[in-house]
């Protein structure tokens, strides 16, 4: 990263903790990751900006104040292995891919899902391993994940998910609550699941099957 971007995202990251406090692993995730490389073109200018922005696939590139919370909520300190459903532009798995060995991620829509990973080789990022498929399904073959994150509203989180989810693990995922969009968190112990809600958001829907 050259220095003029390094200090841009930097201040992107300061931001974000004034908003909202973040340990120094994710505020140095944020502070280390490329965010003009996963906006589109048109957008560049906005790239620093707290906003979410949109991209190809009617999909959206979540705000960086949104990728710092859900990181955080994750609380990722002793955790190795992340499961992220919905890659989108791929920028929360980048973030992601500076706290965690192991990063796995999921896109339905082929097309953004190729576009993530070239961004991946772009910035030398290796940790992070990618499928296109219906994210629901989760990734049976990596299980069991020590994290989970849904970076698409759910309606409900299918079994198979918290049976990839190891004892002791977290799943973060924004909730389809009513008319209203909430960030929550799953705790799994044992055969019990422990729920709590954060916080209303706002994400684009999880939706069935693969998108050639």
């Amino acid at each position: 990263m050259d220095r003029i971007t390094a200090t841009k995202t930097a201040r992107l990251a300061e931001e974000c903790h004034q908003k909202f406090s973040l340990s120094d692993a994710v505020k140095g995730a944020i502070a280390s990751t490329n965010r003009e490389l996963f906006v589109p073109t048109g957008f560049k200018h906005n790239a620093y900006k707290l906003d979410a922005l949109p991209m190809g696939s009617s999909q959206w590139i979540s705000s960086p104040l949104t990728v710092a919370k859900m990181t955080e909520y994750l609380e990722p300190k002793g955790a190795d292995r992340v499961l992220e459903v919905g890659c989108g532009s791929g920028y929360q798995a980048a973030v992601l891919s500076h706290i965690f060995r192991g990063v796995f991620t999921i896109e339905r829509i082929e097309s953004l899902m190729i576009e993530a990973k070239n961004r991946f080789r772009e910035l030398g990022i290796h940790n992070i391993h990618t499928r296109t498929d219906d994210g629901q399904n989760g990734w049976i073959q990596y299980a069991p994940y020590d994290r989970i994150l849904f970076s698409a509203t759910a309606k409900e989180i299918p079994q198979k998910l918290f049976d990839q989810l190891r004892d002791g693990g977290i799943l973060v995922a924004p909730m389809q609550k009513g008319s209203k969009q909430i960030i929550t968190q799953f705790k799994k112990s044992g055969n019990s699941i422990q729920k709590t809600e954060l916080e209303s958001c706002d994400f684009v829907p999880i939706l069935d099957g693969v998108q050639k």
